[in-house]
This record gives structure tokens, C-alpha cells and sequence, in this order.
């Protein structure tokens, strides 16, 4: 069959990219179109995103596609993280640029939620790991700070779905983002209204919620003219990037819930794919959380704080005029003393601390381990703890699903980092494959492809990947070490 061209667009926290997958029937190959920084602006005291700016450069990207591709584009799709989101008037205006997810402004929400509505019955709605930057929370947050600016929204979209609508007009939500609010409710498939009433948000500013693979419309004339992509329509891919990237995952054994899967890059996403949702007492205990994924599906994982430790740490060290690439890091950490410090990812004091090592080493001092001193150890202080975070959540998934995980796939950017490849074989003691690194963009395009009529399933777009990317794989060693490892980081993590 002619290649067929399925434009996904990828938001990250730190960059987005507008690809080009060409499909032809049996593999698929990407293009990057366009690349451009990501982050947040800071704007009267608050964390934003300059969601503006970054529709100009997803125009941009599109430009480039028409001139590159033409008339073979098929479709576009937008993936991001989860979250966060648009508040537009009646009138279809922005009101305000979209906070972003580390702004301090929800500190407390989690407490104050509680009081209104119990701990058990928001589980009970929602399925979710609590998190303060979780939706709900953001929104406890306007109602308590900026209550007219939610009195005025006549319309509430997540930020992929923002960017569908300036795409097509279509203002719906996606499911696989949708989940990530803390209030879609999983056994309803529906926003969790009641749960909304009690906490005075009102619900009629919520949209319909639609499937991963829905096309819903062409370009607008303006988009398409401005662009020059004439016949594209707009296909909702899964619209969560890790929901994007678990559909890319190249596994064999779609169905069955004995692989777990790691979508690692700034944060790392861990767990298993389920067909229903695991809302139970042991969920809620471990702090688990069910998010939608492709075909109906549950990602039933933890977010985990990921290598943001890492990517921090190496920003710090760069304000000290000791610039660093991710390769030199990782060389200083292989090098550096095996277990010397440890600490929980988690920690909320990782979430956004002025200075990364400082805190680190603040962590260290509290538990009374040795602070790391170079940039080697503070990078092997991050690496082994999050391949030991990594164990211990994959053994809650084993007891939250009852079926013993026998390969741990990773996905994403992360996987080129070969040191916390081999120390996550160590730690979980089980084999490791690692690939695609472009795993998003590979479920997004697939979803397109999908809805297209050119892939019939979930394990054909799984068959797709393992025909058109390499992985590497990794054994597990040094079994010893890590058992004594694990018995500290127990004690540590609580």
C-alpha cells in the first residue's frame, strides 16, 4: 500500500515536537517536522503555560508537514501530560493562561477536600492516585482563590483537548486524560457529577467524553488555510502521553496482566495493563491509581517523581558553571560507590525545591546516611533509588492483580539511560526490554492509523512496533547487593 502520513504532535513538560509517522501497512517510520522548548512561564507569581505560544508552534509544525508530506496526511493528534487545563467563557475566550501542575497554589487542597468530601468516597469516584496536582485539586484551588474566573467558565477542556478544538471546533474530552482529573468516575465511564456537587464545581462545564481513535472532524478552514494541509482530519489519539506510550508497548501478551511497563522520562509511570479498573481498599491502601488506556483498558500504575531528580540536579550544576550532558552524568554515576545514599522519589520535598542536590542531600542528613558530595553520586543516589522504587511498586502490582510480573518493559526517553536500565533489572530481579524510545509518538500515529482502517487491533499496533523499532534487553545480577539495598530503602521509604 502508498505510505500514509499521521501527524502526531507530543507535548512534554520540557519540549513538544510535531512527527510525521508514515505508515505502510506493516511498519512505520518517523520524521521529526518541528521541535520547540516547553516549560513554564512565570507570570505574577504563578506557574503558567504559555499555551499560545504553543499552539504558534504546532501551526508551525503542520506548515512544515504540508509543504514535506501534502495531500498524503491523513490525520493529526495531540498528546500531553495530564492534568491540566483550559477554562474558556461563553464566548470561547481564555480565561487566564492554564496554571501549571507545580504551581504552589494547591498546597493544602488535598486536606481541605476531606473535609468535604471523605478520602474512600473520592477513590471510590475516581479510581486515583492522590496527588495535590491532581485536577481536582487545581480546581478546589480556583473556587477558593479565583472564584470568578469559575463562575465565568462556560467550558472546561484538558490541555490536548484544547488544542482539538482549535484544531477541528470539536470541544470534547479524551478518556485516556480525562481519568487523570480525579473525578471520571470508572465503573460510570462519566464525570463523577455528584462527587462535583458536593464540592460546588459546577458540572455542566464539563464536555462529553470521547474514545482514543475517534475522528472528530476535518481542519478548520482557517487551520487548513493557514497551514496548507487541505484534507486532514482530526483524530483523538490516546491524548495522555503515557496512555499514548503504553499502547506502544511492544509486547506479546496484550490481554494478560503478567508485564508491567515503566514509561520513563521526566516522570516515571509504572504498572500493568488491566481490563477494569481495581477500585478496592488495597488500592486505595497502596495509593494506586487506574488510568485510561486504549480499547477500554486501565493503566493501573504510580506516578513515580522520575528523572526529574536527575534532570534537576544537572540544571543546578550548570547554574555552578559545571556543565554536564546526560552521558558524562551517567559515566561520574557508574562510577561512583554502590548504595552510599538512598532516597524516596517520592518525597514531596523533590517536587519543585529551588535546588535539587540541596535537597538530596537534606533528605540524607534527616536519615542519617552520608550526604552525596559530586555530581557522580548525587546522579547514583537518584538512579538507585528509583530503580528501588521501581521494585516495590511492580511487587504491588502483584498483589493488586495476583499475577506474578515476569518482564518489565520500558518505554520513553529514559531508556537511553542504560545505567538505570541494567540497576531496574537488579532491583525488580527480573528481566528488562527496553524500547521504543519514541514510544508516544508511535501510539499516537498508531491510534490514527487505527481509526483509519489500516490496523485492526491493539496487538496489531503492538505487532507494528516490534516490526519497526529496535529494543534492547537486560538481565537481572548482583542479587545480593540489591536484597540488602532493598531492606534500607523499606525502612526509608516508609
Amino acid at each position: 500500500m502508498p505510505k500514509q502520513c499521521f501527524l502526531g504532535v507530543d507535548l512534554g513538560a520540557e519540549s513538544g515536537r510535531v512527527m510525521a509517522g508514515l505508515f505502510d501497512g506493516e511498519r512505520v517510520e518517523l520524521h521529526e517536522l518541528h521541535r520547540f522548548a516547553n516549560g513554564p512561564a512565570m507570570w505574577d507569581g504563578t506557574l503558567r503555560w504559555d499555551i499560545l505560544r504553543l499552539w504558534y508552534e504546532i501551526k508551525t509544525g503542520l506548515t512544515a508537514a504540508a509543504d514535506r508530506f501534502g495531500d498524503s496526511v491523513i490525520s493529526v493528534g495531540v498528546d500531553t501530560w495530564g492534568v491540566d487545563f483550559v477554562l474558556l467563557s461563553k464566548q470561547n475566550e481564555l480565561l487566564g493562561l492554564p496554571y501549571h501542575y507545580r504551581d504552589a497554589r494547591t498546597q493544602g487542597m488535598m486536606d481541605e477536600a476531606f473535609t468535604r468530601v471523605p478520602r474512600d468516597e473520592v477513590f471510590a469516584n475516581s479510581g486515583i492516585q492522590f496527588m495535590e496536582l491532581n485536577t481536582l485539586y487545581q480546581l478546589l484551588a480556583f473556587k477558593k482563590k479565583n472564584p470568578e474566573l469559575l463562575d465565568a467558565a462556560h467550558r472546561f477542556l484538558l490541555m490536548p483537548d484544547y488544542l482539538h478544538w482549535r484544531l477541528s471546533g470539536a470541544q470534547v474530552d479524551e478518556f485516556t486524560i480525562a481519568t487523570t482529573t480525579q473525578f471520571y468516575h470508572p465503573a460510570n465511564h462519566d464525570w463523577s457529577h455528584e462527587m462535583l456537587n458536593r464540592f460546588g464545581i459546577p458540572g455542566a462545564i464539563f464536555p462529553e467524553v470521547v474514545r482514543p481513535g475517534m475522528r472528530v472532524g476535518g481542519l478548520l478552514n482557517e487551520v487548513a488555510r493557514e497551514t496548507g494541509l487541505k484534507n486532514a482530519g482530526v483524530v483523538v489519539p490516546a491524548a495522555h502521553d503515557t496512555g499514548s506510550a503504553v499502547a506502544a508497548v511492544p509486547t506479546q501478551n496484550t490481554g494478560t496482566p503478567n508485564w508491567a511497563y515503566i514509561s520513563s522520562g521526566t516522570w516515571s509511570l509504572v504498572g500493568a495493563e488491566v481490563q477494569n479498573a481495581i477500585v478496592n481498599q488495597t488500592a486505595l491502601d497502596l495509593n494506586f491509581t487506574n488510568e485510561g488506556g486504549v480499547d477500554g483498558t486501565y493503566r493501573l500504575l504510580k506516578n513515580i517523581m522520575g528523572l526529574w531528580l536527575v534532570q534537576q540536579c544537572k540544571r543546578s550544576f550548570e547554574r555552578a558553571g559545571n556543565s554536564l550532558d546526560y552521558a558524562q552524568l551517567t559515566q561520574l554515576a557508574a562510577e561512583a560507590p554502590a548504595f552510599r545514599s538512598l532516597v524516596n522519589p517520592d518525597d514531596a520535598r523533590f517536587l519543585n525545591p529551588p535546588d535539587m542536590p540541596e535537597a538530596i542531600r537534606a533528605v540524607c542528613r534527616e536519615t542519617g546516611q552520608p550526604e552525596p558530595q559530586d555530581e557522580g553520586q548525587l546522579v547514583r543516589c537518584a538512579l538507585e533509588s528509583l530503580a528501588l522504587r521501581y521494585d516495590a511498586v511492580i511487587r504491588s502490582v502483584e498483589t493488586l492483580t495476583g499475577v506474578p510480573i515476569e518482564v518489565i518493559h520500558i518505554v520513553g526517553g529514559g531508556t537511553q539511560n542504560r545505567l538505570l536500565n541494567q540497576f531496574t533489572a537488579d532491583a525488580c530481579g527480573k528481566p528488562v526490554y527496553t524500547g521504543p524510545v519514541e514510544a508516544t509518538v508511535l501510539g499516537n500515529v498508531l491510534v490514527q492509523a487505527r481509526a483509519s482502517g489500516s490496523i485492526g487491533s491493539l496487538a496489531d499496533i503492538r505487532s507494528v512496533v516490534r516490526a519497526s523499532c529496535e529494543m534492547d534487553s537486560y538481565e537481572p545480577s548482583n542479587a545480593d547487593a540489591w536484597h540488602e539495598a532493598k531492606a534500607r530503602f523499606a525502612k526509608l521509604a516508609g
